[in-house]
Formats: structure tokens, C-alpha cells, sequence
């Protein structure tokens, strides 16, 4: 007779307490934390990661990870996932690898099992070649493992980051604090978005900077969002919260390719390839010393009138942005002429230098708008090295071997049409608008200088300042430059967009071969 008595399982209760150990580490720092989080207004480090995977979905490694078994003077804390949530999932179907910080598990400090854990994780990424995504929200190394002779083991971090930029797109958002020399991790990274009001980052914290230099500053004083995305321009993007930025990410990320061997993704559009917007034909004033604002031009000319900004918010003399068009995606450098009429300084000149060496890392074409008074003079100016800071953005353009468009608006002066990709900077097309005017400076600049002892002889100056620069005007005119083949074409503005889809095209397939070199020297 057969026995009805169920065998003993041996895994049973071993998968119960599988599942019980994955459920408290899930929890973090347990409920109380995360209402501490909640009340910040801020989400935790698994419910970001929800939004930033499609479905909320992803497969999670070093859950059971904690205090490592090394570390004295911690034996009766625990730190679930010792503080840092490692894993990899898809974002738009693609898949990308994503460190999330904890602030409910001992402030998201960062530990030695944590740190082994995303060490694992960028090895993984850099190898499988996808895209690399930190969400940081830490009070940076956990002291009590990091003091000590050790520290000098440690870095590796920073050098691993270094070897994988331009192989896999890497983002390092600010959700928290981000102190000490973790701030390196943004510093590094390809798109650095911060909540306003939370996300920050330093190279000490506000009780380091006091006990150093005796400056009493809070966090956000010493390197909030409005600090970094305004003023030293390592932020590129401020957002309102957690939500917006996880958003930002995903949108960032849809641009580029998961590694530097891909073509970056195109979408399609129903965006007429042909489409000619009319009110480009009242864009520009009656006279070129009036501003206007570019943004107005890129919205028509791009698909459904979408971009993505970069640095909105420092260096407002340019604007460097990533957009479609026909489905491809692109970078856009355009002058501000609505900011000191779009002149080039020594901030917008390391903005667009930057902005080019990604695009140009990852395959996505260039398309420059152009109008532009050249670059920022005198003595202040050149005592903080524009000079230098001009070099960068003059290297950028011309090392970028992506497909180039140009594209000359109005005004087109002095080394301000060298960095802009002019005729000599290898554009695949180069076109302008009756409006352009490409000379070394603009007519009233040129009067200035080289008819200034006529104007002053002259019984009625006035009369004779108008008449000199209504004539160095036709000299500068910018048909004499199609004329002798220095631009491929005068358009009519409305044909902005489908000439620049038209070129895209013809560009794809784009080689440019260089001489053999390990590396320029790059202007710094």
C-alpha cells in the first residue's frame, strides 16, 4: 500500500526565509526612514527605480548584501543592501544598469559590500555595453569604514568612470546629497539633472567647510541646484522633484545609442519632412543689433517643435540641445542673441566645447545655428583665460567627425564663425539666409576702426559714419560669399528644415579618417 504521508521538504522553509529576508531588505531602513523620506517630499530608492524601469521591473543583485564582515565597530547595525540598490532592466525596451542610493539605510552612506556591489555593476555595464545610471541621494563614504591607511586602496571608482566615458552613455542624478569625493561620480558623468531644494553635491560638506575654512554654509548655499545649474555649470538640468527628474532621464537616454558602436536611435515622426513654417520670415528684427530669441527658431524647425535642453540655466549666450529631426536625433548649437546678443565667453565657450564632445562620443550629428558677434573682449575677460576657454571650443569643433550642418542666420563675426562650425571646420552642408553677414567684425565695428579718422574729418560725421557702413555692408553681403563658393546656398528661412533633413541624409554614411595619434592635447 502506497503512503500518503507528504515527504519532508527540505527547501520549504528555507524559500520561506528566502523570501522573509528579501521583504525586510526591501523595507530599507524600515517604515519609520521612509516616512522621513515621504515628509522631504522625496521618493525612496526602490520606488525611483519603479519609475525609471518600464513596468517598474527589474532584476536586482546584491539584495542580502550588508555591513561588511571586516568592519569593526558596526557589529550590532544592520544596512539592508548595505544602503545601495544594484541592478539592470529596460528603459524604452532598452536595457540599462542603475545604482540607486538609499537614504533610509544609514543616510546612503556608502560601504565597502555596497561598493563592491556597484564596482560588479559598472564592470557589468562597461562589458555588456549599456548604459550606466546612478540615483544619488548619500552622505558620501561611511566614515567609520573609510578613515583610515585604507583610503589608499580606494579610487577606483573614479578611474573606471573615466575608462567608460564615450563607450556607454552615463548619468548621475542628484536626488540628495552628494558629499565628499563621491561628487567626482557627476563630475564625470555625460548628464547630471538635480532636484531643486534636495539634490546637491560638494567636495566637503557645510561641517567640513567649517572645521576648514571657517565658512558657515548650509548644504544647499554650498551646492544646491541653483549653484550647479546656474553658476558653476556642473548641473545640466534643474528639476522640480523626483517624478520630473526620473522623466528626464528616461527622455535623455532616448537620444543616444546604449553604446558608442550603435547609430544613435531614430523614432518616427509624422512631422512632414517638408514642412516650411512661414513665421520663420518675421523671426528676425529690422535690424541686426535688435536681439530675438533662437528658441523661437528651433521650435519650428525641429520634429513636432521638441528639444531637449542641456545647461538651460548657465551660459545663456548659447544654447546647446538635443532634438529630432525626421526622426533622427541630433544636437543643436545655437547663439542666443537674446542674452548679450549671443556673444561667446569663456562659460559658453566650455558649454558648447562640452556639448560637441558628447554628441560627437556617441554618433549624433551637429547642427549648428548660427549668429553670432564673436567672442567677449577686454581686460577681464582675458585675465580668466578666454583665450584658452575659446581653444576648447575651437578643438571640439574641429576634432567632431559626425555629420555637420550649418546654418548662418544673421550675424557671423570674427572667430565667433570659426567655432560655429564654418567653412573650414568640415560642415557637410553649409547654408545661409539672406540676412547672414560673414566678415571678420560687423560694419560698425569696421568703421570704428578703419575709416574712424575719416569720420572725424568729416564736416557732418554723423552723415559720413551712416554712408561708410551702409558701404562695408555690401562687402560683407552674403551673396559675394555664395558667390565665391564659401556657402553652399542662400535659402529661404522657410526651407531651414527640410534642407537641414536633406543633408542628415546625404550624411549618414559619414568617414572621416585622421592620422594616427594616441590623443590631442586638448585645451583645458
Amino acid at each position: 500500500m502506497a503512503s500518503t504521508e507528504q515527504p519532508t521538504s527540505i527547501l520549504r522553509p528555507l524559500v520561506d526565509d528566502l523570501h522573509e529576508r528579501r521583504a525586510k531588505a526591501r523595507l530599507g531602513g524600515g517604515e519609520a526612514k521612509i516616512e522621513q523620506q515621504h515628509g522631504k517630499g522625496a521618493l525612496t530608492a526602490r520606488e525611483r527605480l519603479a519609475l525609471l524601469y518600464d513596468g517598474g521591473e527589474f532584476t536586482e543583485l546584491g539584495i542580502h548584501a550588508g555591513i561588511h564582515y571586516a568592519v569593526r565597530g558596526l557589529e550590532d547595525k544592520e544596512a539592508p543592501a548595505d544602503g545601495v540598490i544594484t541592478g539592470y532592466g529596460r528603459v524604452d525596451g532598452r536595457m540599462v544598469a542603475c545604482a540607486a542610493y538609499d537614504f533610509t539605510v544609514m543616510a546612503g552612506s556608502m560601504g565597502m559590500s555596497g561598493e563592491q556591489k556597484v564596482a560588479r555593476l559598472r564592470d557589468l555595464a562597461l562589458t555588456k555595453r549599456i548604459p550606466m545610471v546612478w540615483l544619488l541621494d548619500s552622505a558620501g563614504a561611511r566614515i567609520q569604514e573609510a578613515v583610515g591607511s585604507l583610503f589608499a586602496g580606494s579610487g577606483h571608482l573614479f578611474r573606471e568612470e573615466v575608462v567608460a566615458s564615450g563607450v556607454i552613455p552615463q548619468v548621475a542624478a542628484l536626488m540628495g546629497p552628494c558629499a565628499a569625493g563621491t561628487a567626482y561620480i557627476p563630475g564625470l558623468a555625460d548628464f547630471v539633472p538635480m532636484v531643486s531644494g534636495r539634490g546637491s553635491m560638494a567636495l566637503a560638506g557645510p561641517h567640513l567647510v567649517r572645521a576648514a575654512v571657517g565658512e558657515n554654509v548650509t548644504q544647499e548655499e554650498l551646492g544646491g541646484a541653483r549653484i550647479h545649474c546656474r553658476i558653476s555649470g556642473v548641473g545640466d538640468l534643474e528639476v522640480p522633484d523626483d517624478e520630473a527628474c526620473i522623466a528626464a532621464i528616461r527622455e535623455y537616454l532616448s537620444f543616444f545609442p546604449s553604446h558608442c558602436e550603435q547609430p544613435p536611435p531614430a523614432r518616427p515622426t509624422s512631422d512632414p519632412v517638408d514642412r516650411m513654417d512661414d513665421e520663420l520670415l518675421d523671426v528676425l528684427p529690422e535690424t541686426n543689433r535688435k536681439p530675438y530669441d533662437m528658441y523661437d527658431v528651433i521650435r519650428r524647425i525641429v520634429d513636432d517643435g521638441r528639444y531637449f535642453d542641456l545647461k538651460p540655466k548657465w551660459a545663456r549666450t548659447i544654447i546647446t540641445c538635443l532634438a529630432r529631426f525626421g526622426g533622427r536625433p541630433v544636437g543643436i548649437l545655437a547663439n542666443q542673441p537674446k542674452h548679450l546678443g549671443g556673444i561667446l565667453d569663456n562659460d559658453s565657450a566650455d558649454k558648447a566645447a562640452r556639448f560637441v564632445n558628447l554628441c560627437n562620443a556617441f554618433g549624433i550629428p551637429l547642427v549648428f545655428l548660427m549668429d553670432v558677434p564673436g567672442f567677449m573682449v577686454g581686460t577681464k575677460v582675458e585675465q580668466a583665460g578666454i583665450i584658452r576657454h575659446g581653444a576648447k571650443m575651437l578643438y571640439a569643433v574641429a576634432n567632431a567627425t559626425v555629420p555637420k550642418v550649418t546654418v548662418v542666420l544673421r550675424k557671423a563675426y570674427g572667430a565667433g564663425y570659426y567655432v560655429m562650425n564654418g567653412r573650414a571646420y568640415e560642415p557637410d552642408l553649409i547654408v545661409a539666409w539672406p540676412t547672414a553677414e560673414i566678415s571678420v567684425m560687423g560694419a560698425e565695428g569696421a568703421v570704428e576702426i578703419v575709416f574712424r579718422k575719416q569720420v572725424e574729418a568729416a564736416d557732418d560725421p554723423a552723415a559720413k559714419k551712416a554712408e561708410l557702413i551702409a558701404n562695408y555692408r555690401k562687402i560683407i553681403d552674403v551673396y559675394i560669399a555664395a558667390k565665391n563658393a564659401m556657402v553652399d546656398d542662400v535659402i529661404d528661412p522657410r526651407e531651414t528644415r527640410p534642407t537641414i533633413i536633406r543633408a542628415l541624409e546625404m550624411a549618414e554614411g559619414k568617414r572621416v579618417e585622421r592620422p594616427w595619434k594616441r590623443h590631442g592635447v586638448v585645451p583645458v
